[in-house]
C-alpha cells in the first residue's frame, strides 16, 4: 500500500461528509417539532396537512438530486456542496421564522433540495478524492455521519418531548411563546453545523477528476500530490486523462444512452431503488409496535432510540471496517440474502401471532444487517461504478431514483398492509430482497481495490459481454 497522507484525506472527507450529517439531522429532526408546529399552524385535526408537513422535504430531495449531477459536472463538486450548506442554513432559519404554514412548507422544500444535493455530491466527491485501497472506508464516512445526524436528532427530539410536550398540550395559551423557544433551539441546533460546513468547504480542494475533466491538469496534480506524493499524482493523472477526450469534456446526455453506459446506469438505478424497496424503512416504522409486543412500555421511547440508534451506528462502523476487505459484492449479497430470510421469518411470526423477544430480536438483527450492508455499500457502489465523463449526471439520476423509490415505498406501504396484512407485506419485501440478491449476483462485478478508471474499464467490459 502506498504511503498516503491519511490526515489530509480524513480531514477533507469529514468536511464533505458534514453534508451527510445535516442530511440525517434535517431529515428526522422535524418530528420533534410536531406537537408544536401542529398547534401553532392549526393543523392538529388535519391528517393530510400533517403528512404534507412531514413529507414535503421529499419534493425538494427529488428536485435537488435531479439537478445536482449536471450542475456538478458543469461547475464542480465543491460549489454544489457549498450551495447545499447555504440551503441547509436558509431552511433552518426560514422554518423557525415562518408565520404561516405555506411559508413553513416552502422552507422545508428548500431544505429538501439541500438534502438531495448533499446526498448526491458528498459520496461522489469523497470517491473521487480517496485512493482505491481505502475508497470504501472513506465513502462510508458519509453514511456514518448520516447515522450520527439521525441519532442526534432523535435524541434531541426525545428530550423535547419529555420536557415540553405534556406541558405545552395542556397550556395552549403558551403555544406561541413555546413554539418560538423550541424553534430557536432547533435553528441553533441546525444552523451551527450548516455554517461550519459552509466555511470549511472553502478550505478543501476541488475533485482532481473534475479538474482533469476541465483540463486543469496542474491543480489536479497538486491535489493528488498532497494525497500520495508526486509519483502517485502523475500515475493517477495519466489514468484519468485516458478516460477523457475533447468531445467528452462537456457532459452530453446522449452519452448516457450509449449501450455500455446505459447498461451501467440501469445497474445504478436498480441498486438505488433496491436500497429503499428492501423494506428497512418499514422495519423502522414497525419498531415501536414490536418493542411494545416484546413487553416494553409504549412511553419508553428512549429505550427504542438507544437500542435501534446504537445498533445502526455500531454496524455502520462494522461496514466501514469490512467494505475494503470483504468487498462490495459480498456485503451486498449478504445483506439482501439475510434480509430475505429475516422477512420470511417476520411474516411467519406475524401470521402465527408470535410476539415477544423473538420478534424483537429479528427486528434488531434486520437493522444491524442493513446498517453493515445495503445502507452504506450502495452509496459506495454508486459513487464508483459510473464512467468519469458522466459520473456527476449518472450519480444524480441514481440518487433521483433512490428518492423516488423512497416516496413510492412510503405511499404503497399502507395499501400493501391493508390488502396483504402485515405478514404478507413482509413476505413481499422478502421476495424483493431475494430478487435483489439475484440481480447483484448476476450483474455487479467486484470493485474493491480498483481505481475509478479500472472500474470504468471493468464495467464496460462486463456490459459488453451482456450486450453481445
Amino acid at each position: 500500500m502506498k504511503n498516503y497522507n491519511y490526515t489530509f484525506l480524513l480531514s477533507i472527507s469529514l468536511v464533505a461528509a458534514l453534508g451527510g450529517l445535516l442530511f440525517g439531522y434535517d431529515w428526522v429532526v422535524i418530528g420533534g417539532a410536531k406537537p408544536f408546529y401542529e398547534i401553532y399552524f392549526g393543523i392538529s385535526d388535519s391528517p393530510a396537512l400533517q403528512g404534507w408537513a412531514m413529507s414535503s422535504a421529499l419534493v425538494g430531495c427529488v428536485a435537488g438530486a435531479a439537478v445536482a449531477g449536471k450542475l456538478a459536472d458543469t461547475y464542480g463538486r465543491r460549489p454544489l456542496l457549498i450551495a447545499a450548506a447555504v440551503l441547509f442554513s436558509l431552511s433552518a432559519i426560514g422554518t423557525g421564522a415562518s408565520e404561516t404554514f405555506n411559508i413553513f412548507i416552502v422552507w422545508r422544500i428548500i431544505g429538501g433540495i439541500g438534502i438531495g444535493v448533499a446526498s448526491t455530491i458528498s459520496p461522489l466527491y469523497i470517491a473521487e478524492i480517496a485512493p482505491q485501497e481505502t475508497r470504501g472506508l472513506f465513502v462510508s464516512i458519509n453514511q456514518l455521519t448520516v447515522v450520527i445526524g439521525i441519532l442526534a436528532s432523535t435524541d434531541y427530539k426525545h428530550a423535547n418531548h419529555r420536557s415540553y410536550s405534556n406541558w405545552l398540550l395542556s397550556r395552549t395559551d403558551s403555544c406561541f411563546l413555546e413554539r418560538t423557544n423550541w424553534m430557536a433551539m432547533d435553528v441553533l441546533g441546525r444552523i451551527f453545523p450548516a455554517v461550519l460546513f459552509f466555511l470549511l468547504m472553502f478550505l478543501i480542494p476541488e475533485s482532481p477528476r473534475y479538474l482533469a475533466k476541465k483540463d486543469n491538469q496542474n491543480s489536479a496534480e497538486d491535489t493528488l500530490a498532497k494525497i500520495g506524493g508526486i509519483d502517485y499524482a502523475r500515475e493517477e493523472l495519466s489514468k484519468i486523462k485516458e478516460t477523457f477526450t475533447h468531445e467528452s469534456e462537456k457532459t452530453d446526455f446522449k452519452i448516457l444512452f450509449d449501450k455500455k453506459a446505459f447498461s451501467i446506469l440501469i445497474i445504478g438505478i436498480v441498486l438505488a431503488a433496491f436500497q429503499q424497496w428492501c423494506g428497512i424503512n418499514i422495519i423502522f416504522n414497525y419498531a415501536q409496535e414490536i418493542f411494545v409486543s416484546a413487553g416494553y412500555s409504549i412511553n419508553d421511547l428512549f429505550m427504542n432510540i438507544v437500542i435501534t440508534g446504537s445498533i445502526n451506528l455500531v454496524f455502520t462502523l462494522v461496514a466501514m471496517g469490512t467494505v475494503d476487505k470483504l468487498g462490495r459484492k459480498k456485503l451486498m449479497l449478504f445483506g439482501s440474502g439475510a434480509l430475505a430470510v429475516i422477512y420470511a421469518l417476520l411474516g411467519y411470526f406475524y401470521y402465527t401471532n408470535v410476539t415477544g423477544f423473538p420478534l424483537l430480536l429479528l427486528v434488531l438483527l434486520a437493522i444491524a444487517i442493513y446498517a453493515m450492508s445495503l445502507a452504506p455499500i450502495t452509496w459506495v457502489i454508486l459513487s464508483e461504478i459510473f464512467p468519469n465523463r458522466i459520473r456527476g449526471v449518472a450519480m444524480s439520476i441514481a440518487t433521483f431514483a433512490l428518492w423516488i423509490a423512497s416516496a413510492i415505498l412510503v405511499q404503497t406501504f399502507p395499501i400493501f398492509n391493508n390488502y396483504l396484512g402485515t405478514s404478507g407485506t413482509f413476505w413481499l419485501y422478502g421476495i424483493i430482497c431475494a430478487l435483489g440478491f439475484l440481480f447483484v449476483f448476476r450483474k455487479l462485478p467486484e470493485t474493491k481495490n480498483k481505481s475509478l478508471e479500472e472500474i470504468e474499464e471493468l464495467m464496460a467490459a462486463d456490459q459488453s459481454k451482456h450486450i453481445q
